[in-house]
């Protein structure tokens, strides 16, 4: 299931690079960013006879309640943690400045306004579990099976909302399309120096060779003035084959300015290089598998993961598609890619869903429980690490992206996830008996919501509110269960 959401992810960014913000990027990826859960929700209840689709489709509603508690309690604390910089005297963080520790109140991170919009979205997204639940809050049985009727045409019709949302102010999209770029432009850049004669640009203890930097600065730096104009920098890019994407060379030389110019005076020094350069080299180690980090293969092996990450960076300047350079093929490899993913989600979901049923029944532990733990590890791991990677770059802008991402993926598991779940209530005829469960993803989703949705800097104190969460949800749901017997 990570692999399957690893290609899905992969498919996707690729398609947005080709297709821009619109139709495609606003209704077919999300959908597709959703699909390896909503499969293995299908899957619970959708086999067998209703006695043992009525046990197995508990599993489903761990995977629907583990999910959205594990993406707003474990993954959002350990993004604060990852992406804190110092609070600064306006009460903001202040970007890539980290000198107080690990202080509760000093430190923590600030998103921009679009961020607390999309974590509106997502507080709206738990209608239909209120609707579901409503029988139940009313302490009857009479209209339960219309309840869960009206809460799938809901669910249904905040999925298509959403999604329209998305194509009409695709800046969600956007956010998307200029992250994939950004990368292209970074490991381009570095694949590009690895395979020139200057130098491998790691040492053998794994750290930048400042001898082969100066090396290549001295390069392109053709005039001997000590510092890279932008001309200069534009003379480097035109000579790289950034593969795929053919990016506009001047927005290249954007990016590459806005990293290394510290001093804003629009030339790059050598030290400003030298830096930039160690920065960039250091992000990519951190971003391939530990063993690959120090071999030969390290630049391509970055190179590679750069498609499989599927996080966003907000630049306006990035709006514009980019042309293509092989349109026929980048759209058969996407589509490959896709393809790929949803074939291995649809063949691993059933053997998934029944390894957690057997699991259970062999060590008499809920099967809730396990799916609540161990299936959001399996569906939402691949989009976790690329989270946690852009957080830990403490940029303002990194942090949007990372959080907006998040609240994205609890909202399509609220409303498309949930659709699939209810459908199968609904049309199998299941009893609806999901009191506690439903509790918690509403007490998680409701209180992150208002914490989230009005303000825009968290102190670094704030992710052991998340936190606790985590563990407060499954002791919850087992009081209520098995004390007070709910469900």
């Amino acid at each position: 299931m990570f692999k399957a959401a690893t290609y899905l992810s992969a498919g996707s960014e690729l398609l947005l690079e080709i297709m821009g913000p619109g139709l495609v990027g606003g209704l077919l990826l999300p959908i597709l960013g959703a699909l390896p859960d909503a499969l293995l929700v299908l899957v619970s209840g959708l086999s067998g006879s209703k006695e043992t689709a009525q046990s197995q489709v508990l599993i489903g509603m761990g995977l629907l309640a583990g999910s959205t508690v594990f993406l707003l309690t474990l993954l959002w604390g350990t993004c604060v943690v990852v992406g804190k910089c110092d609070i600064g005297p306006n009460k903001e963080a202040v970007d890539l400045t980290n000198t107080k520790g690990f202080s509760l109140t000093g430190t923590g991170i600030t998103t921009d306004v679009q961020t607390s919009y999309a974590a509106r979205i997502m507080g709206i997204s738990v209608i239909p579990f209120v609707i579901a639940q409503f029988p139940k809050i009313l302490k009857t049985h009479h209209g339960q099976r219309l309840a869960v009727l009206l809460a799938l045409i809901v669910s249904f019709l905040l999925v298509l909302s959403y999604c329209l949302y998305q194509v009409f102010q695709p800046w969600i999209q956007k956010r998307k399309l200029a992250y994939a770029k950004h990368k292209h432009v970074i490991s381009g850049i570095l694949r590009h120096v690895q395979m020139q004669s200057l130098g491998r640009l790691l040492k053998e203890d794994g750290s930048p060779d400042e001898d082969v930097i100066k090396k290549l600065f001295r390069k392109i730096d053709m005039d001997d003035s000590r510092n890279l104009s932008r001309s200069e920098l534009h003379a480097f890019i035109v000579g790289i084959n950034f593969e795929e994407v053919d990016l506009d060379k001047t927005d290249a030389v954007d990016k590459v300015m806005a990293d290394f110019d510290t001093s804003r005076n629009d030339t790059v020094e050598e030290g400003e290089f030298v830096e930039g350069m160690k920065k960039w080299i250091n992000e990519a180690k951190r971003s391939v598998p530990a063993g690959g980090a120090f071999s030969i293969k390290f630049m391509n092996d970055y190179h590679e993961r750069t498609r499989q990450e599927h996080d966003q960076l907000i630049d306006r300047s990035d709006e514009a598609v980019e042309s293509v350079e092989n349109p026929g093929w980048c759209i058969t490899k996407a589509v490959g890619l896709l393809l790929l993913g949803a074939a291995i989600a649809a063949a691993f979901a059933d053997p998934l869903v029944d390894a957690v049923h057997n699991f259970s029944n062999a060590t008499h532990i809920p099967s809730f429980f396990i799916s609540f733990i161990a299936l959001p590890l399996a569906t939402n791991s691949s989009e976790a690490v690329s989270a946690i990677i852009f957080a830990s770059r403490k940029k303002q802008r990194t942090c949007s992206l990372t959080f907006s991402e998040v609240y994205g993926g609890v909202t399509m598991n609220n409303t498309l996830c949930l659709g699939v779940f209810l459908a199968l209530i609904y049309f199998r005829n299941l009893t609806w008996d999901f009191s506690s469960e439903v509790l918690i993803i509403l007490l998680v989703c409701v209180v992150m919501a208002l914490f989230t949705s009005f303000r825009t800097t968290f102190q670094l104190w704030t992710c052991l509110v998340a936190y606790m969460l985590y563990p407060l949800s499954l002791v919850i749901v087992y009081i209520l269960d098995y004390v007070f017997g709910w469900s």
